[in-house]
């Protein structure tokens, strides 16, 4: 599913009513149908609604979604902000239909009478401001806006939040109506991908434009669930067809990062998993997990990986029948270690999973991170990759985009840059944007877990990858957002993260409904 731009949706509105002829009269039809049925769905028990509506393409959409809520026998009330006369084009045509005429608020102190309606109501439908909006917000809409705010009515948005930049990739928007839902048409914006505009669900709705005219230059997709998350296993099944993943981490204090990545490898349906630790914390390892495997590794004084630990003949006899290598939950940055793991990766065959001190041991030497001998996938927050180009937090967050897109293409890797929105990157140039997890993920352990769940779906889907690694970002913050039906944002722990992933394979291979879930927030069902 393609990210598109305001100018480009339009364009695609346009062709789709000039190359395959469905009049606009019915797309607007159809958004508003699909906004009155997400009301239906998600806010049953709402009999009040208010509906506040614009002049514009957008205020149609509102009337429309008003006549079918008037059909469903709920109480439902229109405010327009302007005069009914004032309305042109399809909004006008589709106002004709309204089984009562919306109320115009012209002027201020119409807006402050309105108040009480807003207040009292079950929901509120806002139906303002579309993807065309331009800066600055008018005086009617930002009084209007400031009581919506000021309410505790939940509010669903047509298309973008009123008064949303639909371009922008900012987190922020101030002059954004409140939301506790989006129901937009056709395919995703910047604006709403980007931004935090609601803690809610946002869904996507087709309203008839064919696939072939959704187009655009942004190279940006929805990370939408790989069909590899919803396929069966066999009847006759066994260990030895869903892989063989090796996890190398640890160090002395540090046991927890690589029994945390082996352990979510394992739940996420991974054949065997061996982990491969110091010899002075194995014990701990193994007794954490009684189905994982564990492999002594020899350490120097420090407790860390020495670089005997690693070198081509004890490589060689690691290696043997696995199928996937992840390196770097708990490693530390012991400059032995350093030197070991920069000999493993050259010299490895497999397909290796990097994160977090692995990467750390590659800082101003990315030149040494090459994926064109086999599969190579990196996971690095913020910090890590800032330390892996030469550069700063700052310029990365300001740059993720082109930054992931840059270096995948130019190491011929698989990028997870980590954050808001994680980013998949792979060699081609493609990004797909991640949209699902939550604050809870903000706790040490998150990419150890994330490392693991990657690691476990490529030991069973070696031939595909990037779906192995998009899945793994996708399920992973989907079962922090399962986790949240037990634990807070703050009591989230990894190890609950790793327990809701039953539940996460659960919500991903449910049926699909007419929309299409770019964030579930509290609505997991």
């Amino acid at each position: 599913m393609k990210i598109v731009t305001a100018a480009e949706m339009r364009e695609i509105d346009r062709l789709t009513t000039e190359r395959h002829r469905i009049p606009s009269l019915v797309l607007m039809e159809n958004a508003g149908d699909a906004v009155a049925s997400f009301a239906l769905q998600q806010y049953s028990r709402a009999q009040q609604i208010i509906i506040l509506c614009g002049k514009g393409n957008n205020g149609g959409d509102g009337f429309v979604a008003a006549r079918k809520l008037h059909e469903a026998s709920r109480q439902v009330k229109v405010l327009l902000l302007g005069a009914p006369e004032d309305v042109k084009g399809d909004a006008g045509e589709v106002l004709k239909l309204m089984p009562v005429l919306p109320t115009g608020v012209r002027s201020l102190q119409k807006v402050f009478s309105i108040r009480p309606l807003l207040d009292s109501a079950d929901l509120i439908i806002d139906a303002v401001f579309g993807t065309g909006f331009r800066p600055p917000l008018p005086d009617l809409a930002a009084k209007a806006f400031e009581y919506i705010h000021s309410s505790n009515v939940p509010v669903v948005s047509v298309d973008v939040p009123s008064g949303t930049d639909a371009d922008s990739f900012d987190l922020d928007q101030p002059n954004a109506c409140r939301s506790s839902a989006i129901v937009t048409f056709t395919a995703p914006k910047p604006g709403i991908i980007f931004t935090a505009l609601t803690r809610g669900p946002i869904v996507v709705a087709g309203i008839g434009s064919p696939e072939d005219v959704i187009n655009s230059k942004l190279g940006l997709e929805w990370n939408r669930p790989p069909l590899i998350l919803s396929k069966s296993r066999p009847l006759n099944s066994n260990k030895g067809l869903y892989g063989h993943a090796l996890i190398i981490g640890g160090s002395l204090g540090k046991s927890g990062a690589p029994t945390m990545a082996s352990a979510a490898a394992l739940r996420v349906g991974a054949g065997l998993v061996t982990c491969a630790v110091p010899r002075s914390i194995q014990p701990m390892v193994a007794g954490a997990i009684p189905e994982l495997m564990t492999e002594p590794l020899d350490e120097n004084a420090a407790g860390a990986i020495s670089e005997r630990a690693l070198d081509e003949a004890e490589a060689k006899l690691l290696l043997q029948r696995k199928n996937v290598v992840a390196v770097g939950p708990g490693l530390g940055q012991d400059t032995e270690t350093v030197r070991a793991v920069r000999g493993f990766v050259a010299r490895c065959p497999l397909p290796l999973v990097l994160d977090a001190d692995a990467l750390n041991a590659f800082a101003n030497e990315s030149r040494l991170l090459d994926g064109s001998r086999r599969p190579l996938v990196l996971t690095p927050h913020p910090g890590e990759m800032a330390r892996l180009i030469a550069s700063t937090v700052r310029e990365i967050e300001a740059n993720r985009i082109d930054v992931a897109r840059r270096f995948a293409r130019e190491h011929r890797v698989i990028l997870v840059l980590k954050g808001w929105r994680t980013l998949i990157a792979d060699a081609e140039g493609n990004i797909w944007v991640n949209t699902t997890g939550n604050p809870g993920l903000a706790k040490g352990g998150s990419g150890d877990a994330l490392t693991g769940i990657i690691a476990g779906l490529i030991a069973q889907h070696p031939e595909n990858i990037v779906d192995a690694v998009r899945a793994g970002v996708y399920l992973h913050g989907l079962s922090a957002d399962a986790a949240l039906e037990t634990q807070t944002e703050e009591t989230m722990l990894t190890s609950d993260v790793i327990a809701a992933l039953p539940a996460a394979f659960r919500i991903a291979r449910k049926p699909v409904d007419k929309f299409m879930w770019i964030q579930r927030g509290e609505q997991l069902g």
